[in-house]
């Protein structure tokens, strides 16, 4: 419906009639109680109108419609009219004359109109009835509206709560604040050590954004407003005390801000002020809920974010840097560690070197699951490792005491682990292998196969069941590599297939044991959904004797 008529109390009516006569009658009778009146003669002029009045928004609230139109009778007209997406929340009120009044009063409600008049008619009774017509439409456009605009909130607050980082979670507060209000919109949330995550809506993307400092000083005003507030807390910033450019590109913009607190972590909503009209109760009301559970939605994966980070300095400060591995007598050893993508969890992989007294002892693991709690068992293995190794470097010996190790002080944990004692002046490797993927051995003289080592994971008590370990010999040119299965397994793509997909492309890898790591970093390890550990390591040249 027409918007400027409902901002100043009046309505306009679409008058349909061919006789001139009745026409003026009928249409100085409206303009008499104060209505805008629009007269047509036929029904196609009532389609032109009304596509026009379509593109310019200003739509008639009523039409007045006589049956017997020359082009199209006033039925076939409503019908056409109720089957319009837009056009259908228009009320029709027929015109019929006295003597076919019963038959045309019939037609007129299986047509969709809302009303028929027979004229002439009472001018008390063609006021009653427009008025109740358009009163009626009104209430269903609101009644439409609402269900619209709550429809609208439960499927982004749906959407928001499905978020699995905050940079998810920004932008689709930002993409259904922008739907809710019709206007370009940014959401901030504010870490507890001043970290600011923001979103925008689509539009909004392509456009230059503002610097550094206007962020620095968003996160300011953030926290400062909301400190001590309610929940939910609605404001309005005046330029320039709000950063130009966030709306658009260069320009000052008023911002209108709903800031909510789910926890430690400030979440604004902020939309531009572009006229002195205010935000509809039902349109502040629907922000103001979206902010609440964009904060609650935002404090687990703030707390997440921490327990990530946690996680990731505890495994990068106890795996030995690339750079920094001990000089290990007789091998060459590459390792590298990437954390999973930043939507993903923290696991337990691990590698270790290690030089013992009958050779080197190199380990590669994963203890199962996702969390600070893997990381720290796996810092555990590792330091266990290093222990009993002093005592006993034999592969099977330590499987078993680090299954014993597991059972006794974390029962609810397993993990994989793959260990091999390197004899450097012989090329002998014995391996002991609790559940992880065998290691490839990369053949100098060409080709790759997986050596034939299996068994239980640790942490389920199955020693008995354990293999006596696998014995094979290294040539100088051959490599022998260790990964964890984030490299390579793909959620719907069985392991066996990833792993002969690995197998094909380490054949054709460059010589070297560092080049081999970075190729297959470079091939298999972005945005993984878990995090890679690997190890390879190859005999020094002239260290085998005869």
């Amino acid at each position: 419906m027409d918007g400027n008529s409902r901002r100043n109390g009046t309505t306009t009516a679409l008058v349909v009639d061919d006789v001139a006569a009745d026409r003026l009658a009928v249409s100085a009778l409206l303009r008499g109680a104060g209505h805008e009146v629009v007269p047509v003669a036929t029904a196609a002029d009532a389609l032109r109108e009304l596509g026009v009045r379509l593109r310019e928004g200003t739509l008639p609230d009523v039409l007045l419609v006589d049956v017997r139109l020359p082009d199209m009778n006033g039925f076939e007209l409503c019908r056409r009219l109720k089957a319009h997406q837009v056009l259908a929340t228009l009320p029709v009120v027929h015109l019929s004359a006295a003597g076919a009044a019963r038959d045309d009063r019939r037609r007129s409600l299986d047509s969709g109109a809302e009303a028929c008049l027979t004229v002439p008619a009472d001018p008390e009774e063609i006021h009653s009835v427009v008025r109740a017509a358009v009163r009626a439409a009104r209430l269903r456009a609101e009644d439409q509206a609402l269900i619209r605009r709550l429809t609208l909130l439960s499927e982004t607050i749906v959407t928001v709560q499905a978020a699995r980082s905050l940079d998810e979670l920004v932008d689709a507060a930002a993409e259904g604040t922008a739907r809710l209000t019709g206007l370009p919109a940014v959401v901030f949330v504010l870490g507890p050590e001043g970290e600011l995550y923001r979103g925008m809506s689509p539009k909004r993307i392509d456009l230059a954004l503002p610097g550094r400092g206007a962020h620095d000083a968003v996160a300011q005003l953030i926290a400062r407003l909301g400190a001590g507030r309610a929940v939910v807390h609605r404001t309005v910033v005046h330029a320039p005390l709000w950063p130009a450019g966030f709306f658009r590109p260069g320009v000052e913009d008023d911002a209108r801000l709903v800031l909510a607190q789910g926890g430690k972590a400030p979440v604004c909503l902020a939309t531009p002020v572009r006229d002195s009209r205010p935000q509809s109760p039902a349109d502040e009301a629907g922000v103001a809920r979206l902010a609440q559970a964009t904060a609650l939605a935002a404090e687990p994966l703030l707390m997440y974010e921490v327990e990530r980070h946690v996680a990731l300095t505890l495994q990068r400060s106890f795996l030995p840097q690339p750079d920094k591995l001990p000089d290990l007598p007789g091998v060459d050893i590459a390792v590298r560690y990437e954390p999973a993508s930043q939507q993903a969890e923290i696991g337990g992989d691990f590698y270790a070197a290690l030089r013992t007294d009958d050779g080197v002892l190199a380990a590669v693991g994963d203890v199962v699951g996702h969390s600070l709690d893997a990381a720290t068992v796996m810092v555990e293995i590792r330091h266990a490792l290093r222990a009993y190794c002093v005592e006993d470097s034999d592969p099977a010996v330590l499987a078993e005491r680090l299954d014993r190790m597991l059972q006794r002080y974390h029962p609810e944990v397993t993990a994989t682990v793959c260990l091999m004692l390197v004899e450097p002046d012989t090329g002998r490797v014995r391996i002991a292998n609790a559940g992880h993927i065998p290691p490839l051995v990369v053949r100098g003289s060409g080709g790759a196969d997986y050596a034939k080592a299996h068994g239980p994971l640790l942490g389920l008590g199955l020693a008995v069941n354990r293999p006596t370990p696998t014995e094979l010999f290294l040539e100088p040119s051959d490599r022998l590599l260790v990964v964890t299965d984030g490299l390579i397994e793909t959620r719907g793509t069985d392991l066996a297939i990833s792993m002969e997909r690995l197998r094909v492309a380490v054949a054709d890898a460059p010589p070297g044991v560092r080049p081999l790591c970075d190729m297959l970093l470079d091939r298999f390890g972005r945005d993984r959904e878990d995090d890679v550990a690997m190890l390879a390591l190859q005999l020094r040249p002239g260290q085998v004797r005869p």
